[in-house]
């Protein structure tokens, strides 16, 4: 096998990687994405809300899924999530997410037309 080549492979880490903003209004809350050739949010990428950080209720147009690597999230309705836990929204759930202390997610999010 060829050595993979530089423009094929991206890395980024969560301890020095650059975080940017969710999106505008989204206090507390940013993204750590290495490819963003499907759209900025979209696709595998490292969430982070920081303490008090509230998510504006949203649809989801495909099936979320995230793990939580630290801190707390709380949905709308109350059911907690904490590390360790693997969680699966499928698509067309509404909700709103907040964190008391801060947290660290993987999440996963795919496109209406590659819901996976």
């Amino acid at each position: 096998m060829e050595p993979i080549a530089p423009e094929d492979r991206k890395v980024a880490n969560i301890k020095n990687g650059v975080f940017k903003p969710f999106a505008t209004g989204s206090l507390g809350q940013t993204v750590l994405q290495v490819d963003d050739d499907a759209g900025f949010g979209v696709g595998f990428h490292i969430y982070k809300m920081e303490p008090g950080a509230v998510s504006t209720a949203h649809e989801h147009t495909s099936n979320e899924q995230f793990y939580v690597i630290e801190g707390d999230l709380t949905d709308h309705d109350g059911y907690e999530y904490g590390p360790g836990d693997i969680v699966c929204l499928k698509q067309g759930t509404k909700h709103n997410s907040s964190t008391r202390n801060g947290c660290l997610l993987v999440v996963h999010l795919g496109t209406k037309e590659n819901n996976l």
